[in-house]
């Protein structure tokens, strides 16, 4: 394997080698502390323009397996670890991760302390860096004026999609902002025919699906550069149909209602993340993976009220909405990979679909 390097924005650089495919690649440095996941991370697209550090130190140990795969697209633009297993052992592998990467285009960099890695976003916040051959290829001006742009339209699907669902009982358009699979088979499990609906689809378009319900996706990138996609969720909101967002959905649905978000430091990458249900006080243990949260004190409460907080920092991690049939959640109730803790949350959206009819 050849040298390569990760160099930060900050001139911070760190020399490991390649593996994967070739090639540079500039991006926005996060790690996540998921132990187990990493094929549902590498198909999550709202990693989309970022480059994932794992601290969990051996990867790919249980290889390559489609079926876990939580989209067809790539979501990082690279990824690092500190060591990648190169004879995975699992009876549902179809490969390894050397293999994968080179098929599919991934940069990947392993045999760098990611635990210092780790350390240095957590104090210093997440920041650009770039995965090249050498040091001297790295453009700092390049490097530090990089910005996840576009994220939803690049990761969105291109036109309305509807798969049969034989014990179907209820219809959800299910808005695709970057979509991890998983939702639609939690949807579909209980009992919904799902149509998928891309990002930009408007309020006129949901109505005449005739549609029991709303599911907002998650997905990449600053929630608040999705303009048109905020006017057409206020809109949604009108139509008195039930809503329920996750993630990127929670924070569009949010900013459709005049509230505010903001960047975190370094986000919330992990499959163990402590919520809190400000109603009851029960706490659960949460997927997440998220570098925005909802800005508590902008929300109105003649409009909604906060609905779960994160116990660590007291993020806004859940909303109620008292204007329209919907609530939404930062974290991730389908938890693929992570604690099905939270998947109760599906079920109070189908009896709020079913409550309706």
């Amino acid at each position: 394997m050849s040298k390569a390097y990760l160099v930060l924005a900050n001139g911070k650089v760190f020399c490991g080698e390649r593996f994967g495919a070739e090639g540079n690649v500039t991006a926005e440095v996060v790690f996540t502390t998921g132990m187990t996941g990493y094929l549902e991370t590498l198909t999550d697209k709202s990693y989309f323009g970022q480059i994932v550090v794992q601290t969990f130190p051996l990867i790919g140990n249980y290889g390559v397996i489609p079926s876990d795969f939580e989209g067809g697209l790539i979501g990082p633009s690279g990824y690092i670890v500190k060591e990648w297993c190169q004879s995975p052992s699992n009876f549902r592998s179809e490969g390894d991760l050397d293999t994968f990467f080179k098929a599919r285009g991934v940069i990947g960099l392993s045999g760098i302390d990611t635990r210092a890695l780790t350390k240095l976003i957590r104090e210093s916040g997440v920041m650009n860096g770039a995965i090249v051959s050498s040091p001297e290829e790295a453009d700092m001006d390049d490097i530090r004026a990089y910005r996840v742009t576009d994220a939803v339209e690049r990761t969105t699907i291109p036109q309305m999609e509807c798969r049969e669902n034989p014990n179907a009982r209820v219809k959800v358009a299910l808005m695709d902002f970057g979509l991890k699979e998983n939702i639609r088979r939690e949807l579909e499990a209980r009992g919904a025919q799902v149509t998928v609906c891309p990002a930009k689809t408007t309020a006129k378009e949901i109505e005449a699906l005739g549609v029991d319900g709303i599911m907002l996706s998650n997905g990449p990138g600053d929630p608040a550069d999705n303009v048109e996609i905020i006017r057409n969720l206020h809109d949604m909101m009108g139509l008195g149909i039930p809503i329920f967002g996750i993630c990127l959905g929670h924070q569009l649905l949010a900013l459709a209602n005049g509230f505010r978000t903001e960047k975190l430091k370094y986000g919330h990458r992990g499959a163990n993340q402590p919520v809190q249900n400000l109603q009851t006080g029960r706490v659960y243990i949460s997927s997440q993976n998220h570098g925005y949260a909802v800005v508590s004190e902008s929300i109105d409460p003649e409009i909604a009220e906060e609905y779960f907080a994160n116990v660590n920092d007291r993020t806004c991690e859940g909303i109620l909405y008292k204007n329209a049939p919907a609530f939404s959640v930062q974290f991730h109730p389908e938890a693929c990979g992570g604690p099905h803790d939270t998947a109760f949350l599906f079920d109070k959206f189908f009896a709020s679909m079913e409550y309706r009819g």
